[in-house]
């Protein structure tokens, strides 16, 4: 049996302190992987049903193949690794903020250990990626301007509970226009949120894409008498 609790990695931040840990569950009989930042829970390898459909339903809203693919937020890696697994992708790139994430998936520390990094197809890169999406250049410094098939970010928790104030704007019929530059045409941007779809949500995405809607997302919290939990994949796609 595996210790009952073990802290992985512990890092200061630009945004506060991150660690990465891992604890039994008896009553599962299972090891759980969680990021925190501060005391604050950001992910839980216990729950990635949403994390997966971000991923699911962005694409299935595509054609073809050849597929170039952006996530905002690594995390856990649950959202690149369900990108990769559809063969359309031909490319995925990964933003995220904070260097010890990335770090972690290196030195596979996370439960898919180094299997991001080992897919030719997956570059992971360190950067802001709301700073980025409202850049002149955008998301590759190689190739300013690069556009992409679909942009899938999983950061803030909702658009009105932010991680930090650097998002802030980005939630705004302008920032969203913005990030409209990075997309290819009939492109399709998708965003995580923690809560049940919310029909102010659908409306903001509604001023800045030609066609938007939102995918419930249910799954059982085995930690509450399975009790259902309901998150949200909202998507937006350009004309």
């Amino acid at each position: 049996m595996s210790a009952l609790f073990e802290e992985l990695d512990y890092a200061p931040t630009p945004i506060g302190a991150i660690s990465l840990r891992r604890r039994r569950i008896l009553a599962l009989d299972t090891d759980v992987f969680e990021i925190l930042l501060g005391d604050e829970h950001l992910m839980s390898s216990l729950f990635t049903a949403s994390e997966v459909a971000l991923a699911d339903e962005g694409l299935a809203a595509l054609t073809g193949d050849g597929l170039d693919v952006l996530v905002g937020g690594l995390g856990l890696g649950y959202t690149a690794q369900a990108a990769l697994a559809h063969e359309t992708v031909a490319a995925l790139t990964v933003v995220d903020l904070l260097e010890p994430v990335i770090r972690w998936h290196r030195e596979g520390l996370v439960p898919m250990k180094t299997e991001l990094v080992e897919d030719p197809r997956c570059r992971l890169v360190q950067g802001d990626f709301f700073a980025l999406a409202a850049s002149e250049t955008g998301f590759d410094a190689d190739r300013p301007g690069r556009q992409y098939d679909a942009i899938l970010i999983d950061i803030d928790h909702t658009p009105e509970r932010l991680l930090h104030g650097g998002s802030k704007g980005f939630y705004t019929a302008d920032g969203l226009r913005g990030l409209q530059r990075f997309l290819k045409p009939g492109g399709v941007v998708g965003l995580w949120s923690d809560e049940p779809p919310d029909e102010a949500i659908i409306a903001l995405l509604g001023t800045a894409f030609a066609e938007t809607w939102a995918a419930p997302v249910v799954f059982a919290n085995p930690l509450q008498d399975a009790r259902e939990v309901t998150q949200a994949v909202y998507l937006g796609r350009k004309a």
